[in-house]
């Protein structure tokens, strides 16, 4: 039986027992995650907590609805049993009708049959390999960004300071996204410090030959599975290869793992372009969309969204 649980109904002892014990579990919908991207969010709960389906709630001008939170990728079932199609739906059907309209990702155990779902793509690359075998898969642009990283004398550290990483995105690439404010920021940090403190972070830092920071990325692992969740970067790094050079250090600090590393894909074409230079593999997600209102205002309704760009 599938029920529906208020945020202050959940047993988060036993929601991330669940996580933990899911064959698909990745670290996104672990509590501590989803209070911080998503406060105050449901759940759909089979029965004793043997599979879990978060329900991430907005509110607007009274009208209750589910969104995807921002620093997620994928939500979806978690489970400790293979998730089937059936059960998939039972899930989907569960959702309470109250919620108006839902527009959230699964992830990429969740399969359906059904063309009314649309497609995401993310990129995956096994790191069981050994490196040498992992740079063969390089393309020949990756190589020539590697090239110029050790030419410019580009060199990689660990941190456990994201802030220049957030400061140096805000700069430069915050100023094409206007829906996010001092709190979006504020959050993100927050995140990264939790997974810092809790052992599921990494933070590696480029700098060039002058000392100067130009690019960083941030990295959650979890159930073999490392996402990267964050980067930024200056103008510099598009000449100087910093962004490959982290990357490329990662998986020379991770070959041969039992791990796969997550570009959480990309729509940009070059940002695409550029996880698949690393022999990257495209992994499909689907994006569940329901629209409750009545048939008169659901054109009105996508448009809202689809205008708003699902702003958080």
């Amino acid at each position: 039986m599938i029920q529906y649980l208020k945020h202050n109904q959940i047993n988060f002892e036993k929601w991330d027992k669940c996580i933990d014990g899911a064959i698909n579990g990745i670290i996104y919908p672990y509590s501590f995650f989803l209070n911080q991207v998503s406060p105050g969010w449901d759940a759909l709960i089979y029965e004793d907590y043997e599979a879990v389906m978060p329900l991430p709630v907005k509110k607007k001008m009274g009208i209750s609805y589910l969104i995807q939170p921002p620093f997620i990728q994928q939500l979806g079932v978690f489970s400790e049993m293979p998730v089937a199609d059936s059960f998939l739906k039972s899930f989907i059907d569960a959702i309470p009708s109250k919620f108006k309209y839902t527009n959230i990702n699964l992830n990429t155990f969740n399969r359906l049959n059904n063309s009314r779902y649309k497609k995401q793509i993310t990129y995956e690359l096994d790191l069981m390999m050994p490196y040498e075998q992992i740079l063969e898969g390089y393309s020949s642009q990756t190589i020539r960004n590697l090239k110029k990283a050790i030419k410019e004398k580009v060199y990689i550290y660990k941190s456990n300071e994201p802030d220049i990483i957030i400061e140096t995105f805000r700069k430069y690439k915050g100023k094409e996204i206007k829906h996010w404010r001092d709190q979006q920021y504020i959050t993100l940090k927050h995140l990264i410090y939790s997974g810092i403190y809790r052992g599921d972070t990494e933070v590696y830092n480029a700098y060039d030959g002058n000392n100067n920071f130009c690019a960083g990325v941030v990295f959650f692992t979890s159930h073999y599975k490392s996402i990267l969740i964050f980067s930024g970067s200056t103008p510099e790094a598009r000449s100087n290869g910093a962004m490959t050079a982290i990357i490329d250090k990662y998986l020379k600090d991770h070959n041969g793992e039992h791990l796969t590393l997550d570009f959480e894909g990309s729509s940009e074409k070059n940002l695409a372009r550029f996880y698949a230079g690393f022999g990257s593999k495209e992994c499909v997600f689907l994006q569940l969309e329901i629209n409750n209102f009545p048939a008169f205002i659901k054109p009105i309704i996508n448009l809202y969204f689809w205008l708003k760009k699902l702003k958080p």
